[in-house]
């Protein structure tokens, strides 16, 4: 397919997009169902245009004074790749499998249009509801976090410590550029261009014998700052598909145990083949089974109580653009009775002197510093931790983390702005010896 042919079909998915009320990843495989001709370097560019394109929806609408399907396509060429409207103009061209020339319009708002002017929410590119929101934790900084956080993400990768070093897998997998991530001493990062192929970590020897995991380096920092200790009961209580929970393991030396679970036993699924090809033989993983509790026999003695908190996602808009266009504000009340039973639940597994690390991948208040603050109140046995203490195994980087970081009174708020990472909150609390 040519460029302009590859322009004409991302249209043709927002389109499908908006019509049907559908993800973006489901919307692309009909597509590509249906255009079994386009090759995987066609199908990756169209991917990336549309995703470029649900990342600055609101902006792109703004700039072209046209909220169709076309117009944010063409305002996110200009916004996120810088395509001046010459090159535009060269891929709607009106030839077979082309995008329409461009109307007198269109031309004008792409050589001249700014957003200047624009209102934070479409300047930054975030559903209006959630401004005050946002507000409320960035202030006049908003659109430029934001605006971050629609950014493109790299693909960053958690050396396995239990199998591998990290010097000897930045030598192994350097055909694919992947250079040190600047926090985490286990991290690397691959960065993607916006047309780029999948580059198939999956399929390199290092994955498959279990020295790498795919995983955002704000995510292996929350888990370096819960700090788990060789010979610790660990307990990952909203474990999921096991990302945090393999990064524990590997923490503890395979030394100690980790349990794992989680309130929905359909998340757990992947975690058997992912601790297998790890070899983190120090996880035990406890499905819920009808009423019983899976952890009861745990209670009071864990050293550690990992709350993975199931939250809204507003750190993670950069790796799932179109999520932020489908949240409402009903799950985010949902969030938070959940993430309130998560910690009402922790604490009743941590011994006296144990400690739970509460983590989002969220940038609100609202599920984060008044969380933490609500579950004080509610459990006068608890502290919480300074930020100094909590990012001691981050080691010589430590002070320039916790700079670089929004922080709270004790607590933790990575952005892709100030760290490079998803956004992630950490905050860790720990209970009374006596």
């Amino acid at each position: 397919m040519t460029p302009a042919a590859r322009l004409a079909a991302a249209i043709e998915v927002i389109e499908l997009i908006e019509k049907n009320r559908v993800p973006a990843a489901s919307a692309l495989k009909d597509w590509g169902t249906s255009h079994r001709f386009a090759g995987s370097g066609d199908r990756a560019a169209i991917s990336g245009l549309v995703y470029d394109t649900l990342r600055r929806r609101s902006s792109a609408a703004y700039l072209m004074s046209d909220d169709s399907a076309r117009g944010r396509v063409l305002g996110a060429l200009k916004l996120e790749r810088n395509f001046g409207s010459d090159a535009i103009a060269a891929l709607c061209d009106g030839s077979r499998f082309a995008p329409a020339p461009l109307s007198d319009a269109e031309r004008k708002a792409l050589a001249s249009s700014t957003l200047d002017g624009a209102a934070p929410h479409v300047a930054g590119d975030y559903p209006e509801w959630l401004d005050p929101y946002l507000a409320d934790v960035f202030g006049d900084d908003r659109v430029a976090e934001t605006a971050a956080m629609a950014s493109r993400a790299p693909i960053d990768l958690r050396v396995n410590a239990l199998k591998a070093d990290r010097p000897a897998v930045l030598k192994s997998l350097k055909h694919l550029g992947v250079a040190e991530t600047p926090w985490s001493p286990l991290g690397l990062r691959l960065e993607i261009p916006a047309d780029a192929r999948n580059p198939g970590i999956h399929a390199e020897a290092e994955f498959i014998k279990g020295q790498i995991e795919v995983q955002d380096e704000g995510s292996q920092l929350a888990a370096l700052i819960a700090a788990p200790r060789p010979g610790d009961q660990v307990i990952d209580l909203c474990a999921g598909a096991g990302g945090k929970t393999l990064a524990l393991a590997a923490l503890m030396k395979g030394k100690g145990r980790v349990a794992a679970t989680d309130v929905d036993k359909r998340q757990l699924a992947p975690i058997y083949e992912r601790l297998t090809r790890a070899g983190a033989h120090n996880v035990e993983v406890r499905p819920p089974k009808g009423d019983a509790d899976p952890l009861a026999d745990l209670r009071g003695g864990a050293d550690l109580v990992v709350v993975d908190a199931p939250c809204t996602g507003t750190g993670t808009w950069r790796r799932n653009p179109d999520a932020k266009w489908r949240i409402r504000p009903g799950a985010l009340e949902i969030r938070l009775k959940d993430q309130i039973e998560a910690l009402d639940r922790a604490a009743g597994l941590v011994r006296p002197g144990g400690r739970i690390a509460y983590i989002t991948c969220s940038v609100l208040r609202a599920e984060n510093d008044d969380q933490v603050d609500g579950f004080l109140a509610r459990h006068s046995g608890f502290s919480l931790l300074s930020r100094e203490e909590v990012v001691r195994p981050l080691g010589e980087h430590a002070a320039d983390f916790v700079a670089a970081t929004k922080a709270g009174t004790g607590s933790i708020l990575m952005t892709p702005r100030r760290t490079r990472t998803d956004g992630f909150f950490v905050a860790v609390m720990k209970r009374a010896e006596n």
